[in-house]
């Protein structure tokens, strides 16, 4: 049964693709402020969802990260078709040429943007991503079929209802954007069979969910993993802004993926800063972990092994570690990092070069917080994710992301002989 509705759910969304796929960059934006006035209006409908959402995932004990992500506001909800608004105001990428060589017989090569298809997108406690998502591939040509965890479920297709709305308003499918039911698990490995009508499939969520997907899928998968994300404080540092930079990574949120997970600090300076930091972090109720070499400057750590590094934390923990010097920061960085994003506090501009440079990770900052490694933030609008996969896209993927490339040649006639 699962394989046959998966089967029907693929089919559709790739008959709803070729929809899109024609439409204008007007007709496009049309709708999505169609979709964006509808998120506003089912508002309140939204939010009541939501809490039958919430009350379920506290009665499940959920983790407080995991609650705040599963959880709506009207500032969230705002910010949803506000997102949606941002998408609007972005250039469309399909259809867009460049000269790429004109031959010695005349023929004229370019290449062209087109959309990728139908994306499969699989994602657990976060039903903001429903409007993202669907926004982002809409406006890149694509159909979007949205797999949401058992946890944001109901949210999700309150949302999803909200954009069908928007659909049949503007005179297009639903199809265009599917939320899927249930969150079967096994109707989800049949979705990852699909790989005559799905093109792309993006995993956002734990360790268990990404291995899952990329052991199972027939079809191509973009890993947007876990947020693994350091803040290397180097000698050459300004103290102050490194302190500002680390209170903001760890304590401004603490369950996203751009949070800081990790404080890397040069053992020159140590004896400064550490103190600092361990009363900023004290403040903000922030549970440490650190080597021994760091232990003595915070009231309560907890100290770890060599082998212990590397957590996704989401919470305010925080693993800290001295090192003797550069060199061994970014030793430690390519070894616990999980390539999203590694920044450096330094007012050494040869020392930050060499990090950008060096340092394997979809994203890299040199005095800047982690808490901008984030689509809106860089300005690519809504996000559909951040992936630490290197093929096709890496780091936050916007619109442009979401298309590929083709070749036009254009000739007078030409023949080859």
């Amino acid at each position: 049964m699962s394989n046959s509705v998966a089967q029907e759910i693929s089919k559709r969304a790739a008959i709803a693709a070729r929809a899109v796929a024609t439409l204008s960059e007007a007709e496009k934006n049309k709708v999505l402020q169609t979709m964006a006035d509808t998120i506003r209006k089912h508002q309140d409908k939204i939010l009541a969802v939501n809490e039958q959402d919430m009350q379920a995932g506290r009665e499940k004990k959920l983790s407080d990260s995991m609650l705040d992500r599963l959880q709506l506001n009207p500032d969230r909800i705002e910010g949803m078709a506000t997102a949606i608004e941002e998408i609007i105001a972005l250039q469309d990428p399909v259809g867009e040429r460049k000269p790429f060589n004109t031959r010695p017989n005349g023929i004229v090569v370019e290449k062209m943007r087109i959309p990728l298809g139908v994306i499969c997108m699989i994602y657990e406690a976060r039903p903001n991503v429903t409007a993202d998502a669907g926004a982002l591939c809409f406006k890149s040509g694509n159909a979007v079929i949205l797999r949401c965890g058992r946890e944001a479920i109901e949210s999700s297709k309150a949302i999803a209802e909200a954009l069908h709305e928007a659909l049949r308003e503007c005179g297009l499918p639903e199809d265009v954007i599917t939320v899927v039911p249930t969150p079967d698990r096994d109707l989800m490995l049949q979705l990852l069979q699909q790989d005559d009508y799905i093109d792309l499939v993006i995993p956002r969520g734990g360790e268990g969910l990404i291995h899952f997907v990329s052991d199972n899928s027939k079809i191509p998968v973009i890993q947007h993993y876990k947020g693994v994300c350091h803040l290397y404080v180097d000698k050459d540092a300004d103290q102050d802004k490194a302190l500002a930079l680390l209170l903001n990574g760890k304590t401004q949120r603490t369950g996203v993926c751009n949070a800081l997970e990790g404080l890397l600090v040069h053992q020159a300076i140590a004896g400064e800063f550490l103190p600092k930091a361990a009363q900023a972090l004290q403040e903000k109720s922030v549970k440490i972990h650190s080597d021994k070499a760091s232990a003595s400057y915070f009231s309560d750590a907890d100290v770890i092994g060599d082998d212990e590094f590397g957590e996704e934390y989401l919470a305010l923990e925080l693993a800290v570690r001295t090192v003797a010097d550069y060199d061994a920061a970014i030793q430690h960085i390519q070894t616990f990092g999980s390539g999203h994003t590694e920044v450096i506090a330094t007012e050494n501009e040869a020392t930050a070069q060499r990090f950008i440079r060096e340092v394997d990770s979809a994203v890299t900052m040199w005095n800047a917080s982690s808490r901008f490694s984030d689509g809106g933030q860089l300005g690519l609008g809504a996000e559909i994710g951040i992936s630490t996969s290197k093929l096709h896209a890496y780091g936050p993927m916007g619109l442009q992301a979401l298309t590929t490339e083709k070749f036009v040649v254009t000739g007078t006639g030409q023949i080859r002989d």
